[in-house]
């Protein structure tokens, strides 16, 4: 599918999107990189310049500032219209939630930079809360994950069970080399999904893929979600 134009892929899209009964959307630094934020693994991303012995890029702004664009706009949607079961993320900068996905939907793999974790409990504030530790009694920390740390075990069991359960798996801007979260498009697929990835970038699972999109995710999703909602039709 990957040689048809683009508006036959965004159709085709559209028309799994409206026949799936189990959506799952997995998203990494790709989706925000359309708000302004660097990704990782692009030929200027944040790892690719580490392992070149270069700073970081310059950001155009802080993160705090960054708003969500209309690739996280179009999940929205997909929340709206009752189609997102859930969404998985491996971003830390918080445009999920500030795009207004509910948090019972979403998976944050790799943390967010705008919440605390208890390091007994695992439950997480925000920040801006002011707290010094949990209701349990229990030391609050940095929800971010780091090299080498584990991922927060609620949030990986619950992508986990999703992948397991998606007749379709939408993947947008992740280059799908970070294990464990590069894990679930593999359990969707051994679970019978379809398997559709929107990055710029390869990623290994490319053969596998249902759908190709090597466009950018604001040339896809929300014009695949808007053709989605003239296929279920009016109400």
């Amino acid at each position: 599918m990957e040689k048809n134009s683009l508006n036959s892929r965004i159709e085709a899209l559209a028309k799994l999107m409206f026949k799936a009964r189990y959506l799952v959307l997995f998203t990494g630094a790709g989706i925000s990189t359309e708000s302004g934020l660097p990704d990782f693994r692009g030929p200027d991303g944040l790892w690719t310049r580490r392992d070149k012995g270069l700073p970081p890029p310059p950001s155009a702004m802080a993160w705090h500032l960054v708003d969500p664009n209309p690739g996280h706009y179009a999940i929205v949607e997909l929340q709206k219209i009752g189609k997102l079961k859930f969404l998985i993320s491996q971003n830390v900068d918080n445009l999920h939630l500030k795009s207004g996905i509910r948090p019972e939907l979403l998976a944050e793999l790799h943390g967010n930079m705008t919440r605390l974790r208890c390091v007994r409990c695992g439950r997480t504030y925000d920040r801006a809360s002011g707290l010094g530790a949990c209701r349990c009694g229990g030391t609050l920390t940095s929800s971010t994950v780091d090299f080498g740390q584990p991922l927060p075990e609620t949030d990986l069991a619950l992508a986990f069970a999703h992948s397991k359960k998606a007749d379709l798996f939408v993947v947008a801007g992740s280059s799908l080399v970070v294990f464990p979260a590069a894990d679930m498009p593999a359990e969707a697929l051994n679970a019978g999904a379809k398997l559709v990835i929107i990055n710029r970038g390869e990623t290994p699972f490319d053969r596998q893929a249902y759908l190709r999109f090597f466009e950018a995710i604001g040339d896809v999703l929300p014009k695949a979600v808007e053709r989605l909602k003239v296929l279920m039709g009016p109400g």
